[in-house]
C-alpha cells in the first residue's frame, strides 16, 4: 500500500504542474474533437457554412454552422473515421476524410472554391467503410439504437450489445455471454472502468437514454484495458456542450404485462459549457424471465437518472462530471412447484420423511399449504464520475478522473419461511442477503499524437469494497435429515449445522464477511501508422491484491495492412491478459468452506481445500481477421479467435438457494468465428448482419471457490456454449420525414442445458441402460418445463386440483425409444458426453418488429415534433427456452409476444 500511496501522490504533483495552459480544446478520454475554419479563396472567413461529419457505418452524424469568422467545432465526438464535408451557395462542396483516434484535438483548415471552378473533393467510396484497425469492433450509433427493437426495458443496454455485436451469446435477465466466457466483459463508460456485472439480477445498468455511441470491442483488447476483456463495451455518453438551444424528448409507454414506462431527457448548454440530463421510470408485470412461460409473481419496477455536466473554464482546460442514481426493485419469479409447495409438520421419521407424533402419518397427511413463495430483491446503484483534461501544446492531452460506484443488493426471504420450500431440491433453505460493492478509483492518462505515432499511457488504481451479510435456515427436514441432524426416532442430533434448522426449532444463522481488493494499473500503447501498415503495440501491468495477490505483465501486439486497390483490411494480433475473479459474493465463495455452519451447504468437498481464495487467471488470445468492402455500401468484418486461459471463472450456488457465487477451474480453452455484414444506407435502406460460432471448453479440476473437488473428471462444455447465433435487422425509411420500420430475426442453436435425463451417457439420472431412461431426479414441473413426453404423454406442472404435478410416465421411467423433448435437443441413447454431446436448448428463431414516425403531424419546425413507435418482441409468439437447470440461473423462458406503444414530444 505504501508503493500505491507514493504512485497517487506523484501522480497529483504531476497534475499540478501541468495547469498551465495553451489554446485548444480536450475531450475525455472516449471521444475527442474536430475544430476548424473554412476559408474562401482570397483567405477570408466564410461564416454560415454548414459543416457535416459523417460515419457511413455507424450512422454517426451530426452539423454545424460556421461563426462570423469562419470557425466550427464538433466535441464529444466517438473514436472512428469520418467524411467531412462544407457546403454554402457561392461556393464548390468541398469534402474530405478525418480520423478522430484520440482525445487530441483534430484541427482542420478548410478552403473552399468558388462554384464552377475546376476542383476535386473526396466522395464516399468503399474506402470510407474500412478501417484499418487492428482490432476488431463494432461502431453503434444512437441512430441505430433509436430503430431497434431491444427486448428488455430494464436492461436495453445489454440487448443492444447482444443484438448488434457478433460473439455474443443470449441469456435470461439481460446477461450475455461475450465470445463463451461468463460475465467476463467489462464497460468503459467516458474512460471509467466499470467489471463489475450488469446483469439485472446483480447491479442496475447504465439507461440507454444516456448513451450516444458504443464501441464493442471483440478482438484483441488494447493495452488500456484490462480486468475482465472478453468483450469491452466502450460507451461515450451524451452531452449537452454546443447544444445552443435546449432539445429534448418527454415519452411515455404502456405494453403487455401491465408495462408502463415514462421518461424525460434534456441537453443544453453554450460552446463551453453543457449538460444531458434523463430520467426514467419503469413498472412492469415481467421484470425478470420467469422459470415458466406463465409469468406469476414477476413484478418489478425501477427509476434512472443520469446527469452529464461539461465545463471548458479555460481554452486548455476542461472538466467533466458524470452523475447516475438508479433504483430498481423485483420479484423473484416462481414456478408451479414453488406455488403450490406444501410446508412439513416438523417431524420426521428415520429417513427423512414426515410423521405426525404416532409415526404412522403418511406425506400427504403431514403436509399443509403455506402460501405463495414471495421472495424478492432490491439494487440500489449510484456512480459519481469527475474527470479533468488539460491540453500540453497541440499535440498531447492530460486527463485525471477519479470515480465512486456502489451497488447495494438486497434479497428478502418470504415473511414465512417455510413458503420458501421447494420440491426436488429446488431450494431447501431459506436465506436474505445484504450485499455492498463499493468501487472507488483515480486514474490518470497522457495522451500524444505526432507524425506516425499515437500514443497513450496511462496509470489507474482501484478498490473494491466488498461486504457480505447473509442470513440463512434449512426449511426442509429431508434435507436436515441427511446432513444428520436426526436420530433414528426423529429426534435433533447436536449437529452445529443443525441448531440452523427451522423445522427442529433451530434460528438463522449469519455469515459475515470483508474484504478490499486493491488493483494497479500500469499501461503505454502506440498506434503506428506508416504508409499502408498499422501497428498497435502496448504493454500492461496488473497488481491485484485481494484475498489472493497476483502479478501480470502483459504484452499485446496488432499489426493491419490496408490493401487500398481492393478495400481490404489484413489483421492479426495478440493479447495477455490478466482475468479477475467476481466480486459478487467472492468472500464467502472464498472462506466459506472454512465455516462449520457453511460447510456442507456448499458441498465442500470431504477433507478437501478448506481455504480456496480464487486467484486471478492468465490468458493468452489469438485473432486474426479482415475487412473487405464491396462498393460504397456494403463492408464485411470477420474474425477468427483461439483463447487459452488457465484459472476459468464460472458460478455455483449457495445450497439451494438463488444466492450464486464464483468458483474458479483449472482451464478452459476458446476457439470460435465472429462475422458482421453492414449495409449503409441506400435509398432509405440499412441492414447488418451479425454471427458467430464460440466454443466453451472447460477443464477439471476445480481449483478455487468453495466446494473445490481436487479429483479430475474431464473437460465439459460450460453452459454458455453455443455452436452458433446471428441476429439480422432490416431498416427501412422510404423518405427522410417518413414512417420508417426495423426488423429483427434472431436465430440461437442453443446454449449447453443443465442435467437432463437421457439413456446412456452421463446423464442425470439413476439408471444408464441405453433403453430406458429415469426422470425420477427431476419434479414433473421441471419434466415441464423441459417440455418432456414419453410417447403421447406430456409431463404436468402442478396444481390446486394435483399439487404434486404428473411425472411423464406413473414411474418415472420411460422407453428410450418413446421419450423426448420439445424444447431440449437430447443426445441419442448411448451418446452423451459432456465434452463433445451435451444436452442443449433446442434451436430457436425470434422475430421483433418496429413501426415509427417521427414527426407524426408533418410540422414544418424541426423544434416541435411529435413520434409515434409500436414494438412486437417475438412476434410469432415462439415457446423457447434460454437454458434449463443453469448451475447459475436456473430454468427461464423467453419473453412471449409482447407489444409496445410509445408516443413522444420531441422540441
Amino acid at each position: 500500500m505504501k508503493r500505491f500511496g507514493t504512485i497517487i501522490q506523484g501522480l497529483m504533483l504531476l497534475a499540478c504542474w501541468l495547469i498551465a495552459g495553451s489554446p485548444a480544446r480536450a475531450q475525455i478520454g472516449n471521444s475527442g474533437t474536430i475544430s476548424g475554419t473554412v476559408l474562401d479563396p482570397s483567405g477570408g472567413a466564410v461564416p454560415n457554412a454548414t459543416v457535416t461529419i459523417h460515419n457511413p457505418v455507424s450512422q454517426y452524424e451530426r452539423s454545424t454552422t460556421t461563426d462570423r469568422l469562419g470557425s466550427f467545432t464538433f466535441t464529444n465526438v466517438p473514436f472512428n473515421p469520418y467524411h467531412l464535408s462544407v457546403s454554402i451557395n457561392g461556393f464548390a462542396p468541398y469534402a474530405q476524410d478525418v480520423d478522430v483516434a484520440s482525445s487530441v484535438p483534430l484541427t482542420i483548415k478548410v478552403s473552399l472554391k468558388v462554384a464552377g471552378a475546376n476542383t476535386t473533393i473526396t466522395v464516399e467510396s468503399g474506402g470510407d467503410l474500412i478501417e484499418n484497425d487492428p482490432t476488431d469492433h463494432t461502431d453503434i450509433d444512437k441512430a441505430i439504437v433509436d430503430k431497434l427493437p431491444l427486448e428488455s426495458p430494464s436492461s436495453s443496454l445489454s440487448s443492444l450489445v447482444t443484438l448488434s455485436s457478433p460473439g455474443i451469446a443470449a441469456d435470461s435477465n439481460g446477461l450475455f455471454h461475450g465470445l463463451g466466457d461468463h460475465a467476463e466483459n467489462s464497460f468503459s463508460i467516458d474512460g471509467q472502468p466499470v467489471t463489475d456485472q450488469q446483469s439485472k439480477v446483480f447491479s442496475n445498468q447504465l439507461p440507454v437514454d444516456a448513451v450516444q455511441s458504443l464501441e464493442v470491442i471483440d478482438g484483441a483488447p488494447p493495452a488500456e484495458y484490462g480486468d475482465k476483456t472478453s468483450v469491452v463495451i466502450v460507451a461515450t455518453t451524451r452531452s449537452g456542450q454546443g447544444v445552443t438551444t435546449p432539445h429534448g424528448t418527454v415519452s411515455a409507454d404502456y405494453g403487455t404485462f401491465g408495462t408502463t414506462n415514462g421518461a424525460f431527457d434534456l441537453a443544453y448548454g453554450g460552446q463551453s459549457w453543457g449538460n444531458f440530463v434523463s430520467a426514467s421510470g419503469l413498472d412492469t408485470g415481467r421484470f425478470l424471465d420467469p422459470p415458466e412461460f406463465t409469468v406469476m409473481h414477476d413484478k418489478g419496477n425501477e427509476e434512472n437518472l443520469f446527469d452529464r455536466l461539461d465545463y471548458q473554464f479555460s481554452t486548455a482546460n476542461s472538466v467533466h462530471l458524470n452523475l447516475q442514481y438508479t433504483r430498481s426493485w423485483f420479484q423473484t419469479p416462481n414456478s408451479f412447484d414453488a406455488t403450490y409447495a406444501s410446508a412439513w409438520n416438523g417431524l420426521v421419521g428415520s429417513g427423512g420423511e414426515p410423521v405426525d407424533s404416532s409415526n404412522n402419518c403418511v406425506i400427504a397427511a403431514c403436509t399443509q399449504p403455506v402460501g405463495i413463495t414471495d421472495q424478492r430483491s432490491q439494487i440500489r446503484t449510484f456512480n459519481v464520475a469527475p474527470v479533468w483534461t488539460h491540453l500540453l501544446g497541440q499535440s498531447a492531452v492530460f486527463t485525471l478522473g477519479a470515480f465512486v460506484r456502489r451497488d447495494q443488493y438486497n434479497y428478502y426471504p418470504s415473511n414465512d419461511p417455510f413458503a420458501d420450500l421447494a420440491p426436488a431440491g429446488l431450494q431447501s433453505q431459506t436465506v436474505s442477503q445484504l450485499r455492498f460493492l463499493t468501487n472507488a478509483g483515480i486514474r490518470s492518462e497522457v495522451s500524444y499524437v505526432k507524425g506516425i505515432h499515437n500514443i497513450k499511457a496511462g496509470v489507474t488504481y482501484e478498490q473494491t469494497f466488498l461486504r457480505e451479510h447473509d442470513n440463512i435456515a434449512i426449511v426442509d427436514p429431508t434435507f436436515a435429515a441427511s446432513l444428520g441432524c436426526l436420530d433414528a426416532l426423529g429426534n435433533p442430533e447436536p449437529n452445529t449445522a443443525c441448531a440452523y434448522d427451522l423445522t427442529n426449532g433451530g434460528g438463522y444463522y449469519g455469515f459475515r464477511g470483508r474484504t478490499d481488493v486493491k488493483q494497479l494499473a500500469m499501461y503505454v500503447e502506440d498506434s503506428i501508422t506508416a504508409g499502408s501498415w498499422n501497428f498497435n503495440v502496448g504493454i500492461r501491468g496488473d497488481l491485484y491484491n485481494g484475498l489472493s495477490i497476483d502479478r501480470q505483465a502483459e504484452p499485446r501486439l496488432g499489426v493491419a495492412y490496408n490493401v487500398k486497390q481492393t478495400n481490404t483490411v489484413l489483421r492479426v494480433s495478440y493479447a495477455r491478459t490478466l482475468e479477475t475473479p467476481f466480486n459478487e459474493n467472492l468472500v464467502l465463495s472464498s472462506i466459506g468452506c472454512s465455516d462449520p455452519i457453511l460447510n456442507p451447504l456448499l458441498a465442500c468437498a470431504p477433507g478437501g481445500l478448506a481455504f480456496t481464495p480464487l486467484r486471478p487467471g492468465y490468458r493468452n488470445e489469438f485473432h486474426a481477421g479482415l475487412q473487405q468492402a464491396f462498393g460504397k455500401h456494403v463492408v464485411l468484418d470477420g474474425e477468427y479467435i483461439w483463447k487459452y486461459t488457465h484459472n476459468g471463472y464460472d458460478f455455483s450456488i449457495l445450497g439451494t438457494t438463488p444466492v450464486t457465487f464464483p468458483v474458479e477451474w483449472n482451464n478452459s480453452k476458446i476457439p470460435g468465428f465472429a462475422l458482421r455484414t453492414t449495409v449503409t444506407d441506400f435509398h432509405g435502406f440499412t441492414a447488418y448482419v451479425v454471427m458467430s460460432s464460440v466454443a466453451a471448453r472447460f477443464f477439471t479440476p476445480q481449483l478455487g471457490g468453495a466446494g473445490a473437488v481436487p479429483a479430475a473428471v474431464g473437460p465439459f462444455r460450460i453452459d454458455h456454449d453455443e455452436k452458433f447465433n446471428q441476429t439480422t435487422h432490416l431498416q427501412y425509411q422510404p423518405w427522410k420525414l417518413g414512417p420508417w420500420f426495423g426488423f429483427n430475426w434472431r436465430y440461437d442453436s442453443g446454449l449447453v442445458a443443465g442435467p437432463v435425463p437421457c439413456a446412456g451417457g452421463n446423464c442425470a439420472n439413476g439408471i444408464t441402460s441405453d433403453t430406458i431412461v429415469d426422470v425420477s431426479g427431476i419434479s414433473p414441473d421441471q419434466q415441464f418445463q423441459a417440455g418432456l413426453f414419453c410417447g403421447s404423454v406430456h409431463a404436468t406442472p402442478p396444481s390446486a386440483s394435483n399439487p404434486t404435478g404428473t411425472p411423464i410416465s406413473p414411474t418415472n421411467q420411460c422407453a428410450a425409444t418413446q421419450y423426448g423433448s420439445s424444447l431440449i435437443s437430447i443426445p441419442a441413447p448411448g451418446t452423451e458426453d459432456d465434452d463433445h454431446n451435451p444436452p442443449r436448448i433446442s434451436p430457436r428463431n425470434l422475430f421483433d418488429l418496429a413501426v415509427g414516425d417521427d414527426n407524426l403531424f408533418r410540422g414544418r419546425s424541426d423544434r416541435y415534433k411529435w413520434s409515434v413507435q409500436v414494438t412486437v418482441i417475438n412476434l410469432a409468439n415462439r415457446l423457447a427456452l434460454y437454458n434449463f437447470l443453469s448451475t447459475f440461473s436456473g430454468t427461464h423462458y423467453v419473453t412471449p409476444r409482447t407489444f409496445t406503444g410509445q408516443i413522444a414530444f420531441h422540441f
